[in-house]
């Protein structure tokens, strides 16, 4: 973000979304083609991204409390990064037809979905080596180790920082335009052309804390609560499905344990 312009988010928003979709089309593209997923898989997507648009408007949008995150987190940690992005925001881009809230913010927010996703496809499994999760999205340890009764500790962590980053992402899209002019330089927490990163970087997170904070730390704890109480059965359930549709090469043999 430059530091002497501030964007005009109703013009850079259709932009984003023209370069988004063919984005998600490549994505899958690319898992069809490298033999990642196959139409079973894509079937589970279909079910994984229709549950979370039905849970999204439970959150009303008002409290913080969204658990369709919930839903992102644990398919993308079960199904690699690539499926969470995609994941991510096809679910999104749903959930505002559903509720109504379509308008320019929407391409931020699947970015910002999918990015959440995706990161929980990075994370390490139990079962693979610690390489930040490249390694087991194209193997067979793909499919997710969970002791019997609690999901990995790692997988709530996430969703705890991955509820506040949700929100810092998407005061970022939001912020530069949400004062202007005259307006943005009286304030102290308004983007300040010409002011400097350090001075604008201060009014930002004066901004956020002040504005958002209390959104996020539901969305942080709440999501957080659902993984860790909803997180084995959901995980137990998408690895059997996993094991009749294909996320990794067929010449690979699938095996599940269970201990972490």
């Amino acid at each position: 973000m430059s530091p002497t312009v501030a964007p005009d988010s109703a013009a850079t928003a259709p932009w984003i979304f023209a370069a988004l979709v063919p984005l998600l089309l490549a994505v899958v593209a690319s898992e069809l083609n490298a033999g990642g997923i196959d139409a079973r898989a894509i079937a589970v997507l279909g079910v994984l991204s229709a549950l979370a648009i039905a849970l999204r408007p439970l959150g009303g949008g008002i409290t913080g409390f969204q658990p369709m995150f919930a839903v992102l987190i644990i398919g993308g940690y079960a199904y690699g990064a690539g499926f969470g992005f995609v994941l991510g925001a096809t679910a999104m881009a749903g959930s505002a037809l559903l509720t109504g809230g379509a308008g320019p913010w929407v391409p931020f927010q699947m970015l910002a979905a999918a990015w959440v996703a995706m990161g929980a496809g990075l994370l390490p499994h139990p079962s693979a080596p610690a390489d930040g999760g490249r390694h087991h999205q194209s193997t067979a340890s793909s499919l997710p180790t969970m002791t019997r009764h609690r999901a990995p500790w790692r997988l709530i962590a996430y969703a705890a920082i991955a509820g506040l980053l949700f929100g810092l992402i998407m005061d970022l899209a939001f912020w530069p335009w949400a004062l202007s002019g005259a307006a943005a330089q009286s304030s102290a927490v308004g983007f300040a052309p010409g002011a400097g990163f350090v001075a604008n970087l201060q009014r930002f997170i004066t901004f956020h804390l002040a504005t958002a904070m209390g959104w996020d730390l539901t969305r942080a704890i709440t999501t957080a609560i659902i993984v860790a109480l909803a997180g084995p059965i959901v995980l137990r359930a998408l690895t059997r499905a996993g094991r009749r549709a294909r996320f990794a090469p067929a010449n690979q043999v699938v095996t599940v344990s269970s201990g972490e």
